[in-house]
Order: structure tokens, then sequence, then C-alpha cells
């Protein structure tokens, strides 16, 4: 299999399955020096997990990394206080399968000759044939996503070193909208939203906070406490603490399911899935992604382009658009009313609008870089519809048992995010060096 890579600088490679051991990212271009730990990945992880709350998957995956490599096993030399830092060599995340019970084999061996409508199913099996890894739909299933989450995390620490932030949230949901908000607003929401979803996980508190794993651990060790944890899925999530939505908005200001700046609007947004959902079907929506703090000049001409680099989210499952800026509206303006004009104030260039995206040439302006996702509905419904024996092309009728998301909206934006995290920093180390070899030269 190809096309499981990702970047030129900063680069990443994705394997593994939904029922397969596990996930696993390989990424380098990871500067020297930083100290990564699990539990600051797994609080990005969690907020994509199936299991949360009633518009995800049931499933119980914890999705509790391991760090494999990458990083000082202990100080390099005796007080050099370097332990766990990465040292640049490859990081190796491995996301450990925990929650694949025969039970649920078994309803994939009894639907899979009959192709899921929507999903790669039918796709994939002419491409691999009869051992195309179609339980939970393998690489194809929305847990690969776990890979970029991972990832992404990574890149965005090394861009926050930077004074970049990327962060993302819920736009649209099952046709219900979010008011326009300002960068500060949707980023402190989003942020408060983060923190309060890893004060309510289960396995946060039970794994971390308790400190079942930590950093001065061998693998094997880590790995021990995995089985353990294994055996422990119900009783940990047993443990979790009532998510009331009143007194979460109070003391985090946030949805208590949706990371959407708007509490009203998420709660709409919520009962619109909701009856959706009840009817046997999914909902679709929009992710939008916002990028401060990259100076102008970033990307590459022609192939290279930022904004084309973001357009390859086409990539992250059940996304069949992507915009920047104004994106497809451009349609209906004049070129004087999509131009975004520019003046001169205190030394400063400064533009009147940003319908570009913070993008025009395929390089960054300075401005805020926008990007939107449109996220369609979950494949997996409850509802009858038409499809074929895959291997006698029998018509047939499928009504998907297995389980399923309400809407994947809510699981994309952390996805979303880290993607944009890694296309900001492949460019970003490019930028850097073709700069610095700019200054030497002049």
């Amino acid at each position: 299999m190809i096309g499981c890579s990702f970047g030129t600088s900063f680069k990443v490679s994705v394997a593994g399955g939904s029922y397969q051991e596990g996930l696993t990212s390989v990424i380098q271009g990871i500067p020297p020096g930083l100290l990564i730990t699990e539990q600051e990945i797994y609080g990005d992880l969690l907020l994509r997990k199936p299991g949360a709350d009633e518009l995800s998957s049931p499933r119980k995956e914890p999705d509790l990394p391991l760090i494999y490599t990458g990083v000082n096993s202990a100080d390099t030399i005796e007080g050099a206080g370097n332990a766990f830092m990465s040292n640049g060599t490859p990081m190796t995340i491995l996301i450990p399968n925990l929650d694949r019970h025969f039970i649920h084999v078994k309803q994939y061996q009894d639907t899979n000759r009959t192709p899921r409508p929507g999903h790669a199913s039918y796709a994939s099996f002419m491409k691999y044939g009869p051992c195309d890894d179609a339980i939970g739909a393998g690489i194809f299933s929305g847990r690969y996503t776990s890979t970029i989450v991972a990832a992404g995390y990574v890149a965005k620490r090394v861009l926050s070193k930077l004074g970049i932030k990327v962060f993302a949230y819920v736009k649209e949901l099952a046709g219900v909208a979010c008011p326009e908000q300002d960068c500060s607003t949707a980023l402190a929401s989003s942020e408060n939203y983060k923190r309060m979803r890893c004060d309510y996980d289960p396995f946060y508190q039970e794994v971390y906070v308790k400190g079942r794993i930590k950093n001065e651990m061998r693998f094997l060790e880590k790995t021990a406490v995995m089985a353990q944890i294994e055996q422990e899925i119900d009783k940990i999530r047993d443990t979790q603490k009532p998510m009331r939505a009143k007194e979460i908005r109070e003391k985090y200001g946030v949805h208590h399911i949706l990371n959407c700046p708007d509490v009203s609007a998420a709660e709409e947004m919520v009962k619109a899935c909701t009856k959706i959902s009840d009817g046997g079907d999914s909902a679709g929506g929009i992710v939008e992604v916002l990028v401060s703090g990259v100076p102008a000049g970033l990307g590459e001409p022609v192939f290279d382009k930022l904004d084309a680099e973001l357009g390859k989210m086409l990539g992250i499952g059940a996304v069949k658009g992507v915009e920047v800026g104004a994106g497809f509206n451009v349609r209906n303006m004049t070129g004087y009313q999509s131009n975004d004009r520019m003046h001169s104030e205190g030394g400063k260039v400064l533009f009147d609008s940003n319908n570009a995206g913070g993008i025009t040439g395929g390089l960054s302006t300075g401005q805020l870089i926008v990007a939107r996702l449109a996220v369609k509905g979950t494949p997996t419904i409850a509802k009858p519809q038409n499809t074929i024996d895959k291997y006698t092309l029998e018509n047939k009728a499928l009504a998907a048992i297995t389980r399923r998301d309400p809407t994947i909206v809510a699981r994309v934006w952390p996805v979303a995010e880290n993607y944009t995290a890694m296309v900001v920093l492949d460019k970003m180390i490019a930028h850097l060096g073709y700069q610095a070899l700019r200054a030497k030269t002049e």
C-alpha cells in the first residue's frame, strides 16, 4: 500500500487498522530538545475518540498512545536534564486497539459480503481483493485519523514555539450554523473545551493523573499497564463524572458535547443531529480551522501552494470539500468585492478584509489563515439501503447493525486542526531554511 505518507520536511507515515493490533505514526522533522509526553498527546486523542458522548460511536477505545522511539530514555550525561526529550531521530507513536471483541468482529463478518453504501467497502475490495482488511474497514475506518491527531499534536507543539496557534471548531451541524466568531473568542472557547474534556475523561484521570503510566517507565512496563486497562475499560468508564451541561457551562463557558464557541448554537446542533439519528440516519456539517501568527511568504508556488496543501485534507475520511477564505462564495463576488485591499498604518501592512483566507498565490499574507471542511453524514446508518453481494453481484438490502456515529463532524475537528498543523509546520521548516539561505546570499 502506498499513499500513507505525508510531508517533505516534516514527514509522517501511518499504518494500522481498525481491528488490527493498533495504529502507528512515524514522524520525522522534530527538532531535538522538546519534552513531549504521552499524557499531552492523549489530551488531543481523547477529543476524537469514540464513545465519549451521544454523538459518537459506542466503541470504547481509550486511544492511549505509547511513544516507542524518538526520545531519550534517560539523561544523556548525568544531570543533563534531557531525559524523555526529543533527540532529532524519528518519533514512533503507537496507539493499541483495546476494544475489539469477537461479537463486533462477527457483525462485520456477517455484513462484509454486502458493501456499505457511501463507504470504501466496495472500492477497497476491488483494489485489494478477498484479503482486503474489511473488519472495521481497516485503514479506511475513522480510527486511522488517530494517527493524524497524534502526529499533528507534535507539530502544534513545535509551532507554538514559533508563536503560531492552530485550532478548529464545529461551524455547522445538521443544518444549524454557528454565528460568526472573532479569532480570540473562538480560540479561548476551544482551549476551555479541551481543558474540560481532560478534566472529565476517566482514562486521562485514571492513567495519567493517577500515574499508572509515567515517562520513566520502560515500554514493556507500559504495555503491561495497557493489558490491565484492556480488562478494566468498562470499570474505568464507569468512574466518569456526569457531564452536566449547566455546571460545565458555568465553569468552563463551553458546551458539554460540541466544541462550538456559541453554546446556544451548539445545543441546537445537538438537538437537530439527535432528531436525524433517531430516524436511523446521520448528519453532516462544517468544521472551521484557524491559524494565527503565520509570517507572510509561507508556501511554495505551483504544485506546493499552501492552500493546495490544505486542500489535501480531502484525505480525511468523510470530508468532501475544503475551502479557504470566502471559498465557493467568490462565485457571487466581483473582483473588487473579493479583493483584500491593503493600506499602511504605523509601518505595518493592514488588510481591509480577508476573503483570501490569509493566502494569495499559494503564499501566506500574514493574515489569519481560514479553512473550512464540508463533512458528510456517517455512511454507516440504521436505514435499509440497496447494495450488492460483492462476491456474487446479487442485489441485496443492507441495514447496518455495527456500532455507528450519529455524526462524524463532532470528531473531525481535532483531525482537521492537527492535519493543518502538519501542513503549516512542513511549510514553515522550508520557509525558515529558504529565508536563512536568502539572508546568507544577499
